[in-house]
């Protein structure tokens, strides 16, 4: 697979400086790129990378552009430039290519046209794969699942009975899509198991990473919406909602029905309490622990960030005082009254 930087030019919006005819083959980093690769410039902090790299072209802004010492994509947003350009040089291989002779298929399946099914998958009664489905090695789709049209699903996937899938989803391998929500009473300390009749019904251009795990809905659905990328090893509750274009990194968690609005930005390690609503536009950094309902777009923090043993035992100790110092301070306060 090659283009040449003409070509390119057209398909990502920009404009060629050097010779158009130039062939690529691969993406790389400024400092790691060879003849036939095309590198890119997003952090200025690199700019000087520029005079030494080995790149057959570069994609950079316009105020980068004379720097260049070899041919040039100039755009606005070479990041996004990248993005494109890595999609069209992608050769990630699909996780199925023709339906698997050991694949498992019940008859009342629907399977639409160029569906692949990998080895040992199992496709359940009533299950509706649209146009362009690949389902990877070892995936399970159970009763009644339907997925959209040229979604792909990794291998060892578990989508649980009636869930739904949108279009040109990507699903990541060990997932769990649909199991059982957190959902019991007491009786008398023993607990009571709840069964979990909702479903999750996900939405179009959704990608969900590897090892995610999103739960049923108690009664309602758990909803994610259109756009939403999901990083690996998530934990989103029952009938939580997600809204459109909101992204999630690692090992961040939402507890049971609690809303999030769209376009937010959530970091890694990041927990967020049950039955609360958060705000369109809201961003968390990293290990922040939400508590209750953000009505109001903003960066949020808590997390505490890494300092030497010694310092954080002696700010330890400091803060196990601070309810003695209150009440000394409340004494001193009347008393000057």
């Amino acid at each position: 697979m090659s283009y040449i930087l003409d070509d390119i030019a057209k398909k990502i919006g920009a404009v060629v400086q050097g010779d158009g005819q130039c062939e690529i083959l691969s993406i790389a980093t400024l400092a790691a790129a060879t003849s036939g690769q095309i590198a890119f410039l997003a952090n200025s902090k690199y700019s000087e990378q520029l005079a030494t790299t080995n790149a057959s072209a570069v994609i950079v802004t316009e105020a980068e552009a004379e720097k260049c010492q070899t041919n040039a994509l100039v755009m606005a947003n070479p990041y996004m430039g990248y993005a494109l350009v890595a999609q069209l040089l992608d050769t990630t291989p699909k996780p199925a290519n023709s339906i698997h002779a050991s694949a498992v298929i019940d008859d009342s399946a629907i399977i639409g046209e160029g569906v692949s099914i990998g080895a040992n998958a199992v496709i359940e009664a009533g299950v509706s794969l649209s146009n362009g489905v690949s389902i990877g090695a070892g995936s399970f789709i159970g009763i009644a699942a339907q997925i959209g049209a040229n979604s792909t699903i990794w291998s060892n996937v578990s989508v649980y009975h009636g869930v739904v899938i949108g279009e040109n989803c990507s699903v990541h391998a060990n997932t769990v899509i649909g199991s059982d929500g957190f959902g019991y009473a007491n009786n008398k300390g023993s607990w009571v198991k709840i069964p979990q009749l909702g479903t999750v019904i996900i939405g179009d251009n959704v990608e969900i990473g590897a090892s995610t795990t999103i739960d049923r809905g108690a009664l309602g659905n758990t909803i994610i919406k259109d756009g939403v990328i999901l990083d690996n090893q998530i934990q989103i509750a029952h009938n939580v909602v997600i809204g459109e274009n909101t992204a999630m990194a690692a090992c961040s968690v939402i507890a049971g029905s609690t809303e999030i609005g769209k376009n937010c930005v959530i970091a890694g390690l990041v927990g967020i309490n049950g039955h609360i609503n958060i705000a369109d536009g809201c961003v968390f950094t990293g290990m922040t622990m939400v508590t209750k309902s953000l009505s109001a777009p903003g960066v949020y923090s808590s997390g505490m960030p890494c300092q030497p043993n010694k310092e954080w035992h002696k700010n330890n100790a400091r803060i196990r005082k601070l309810e003695s110092l209150t009440k000394r301070l409340s004494i001193l306060e009347k008393a000057s009254k």
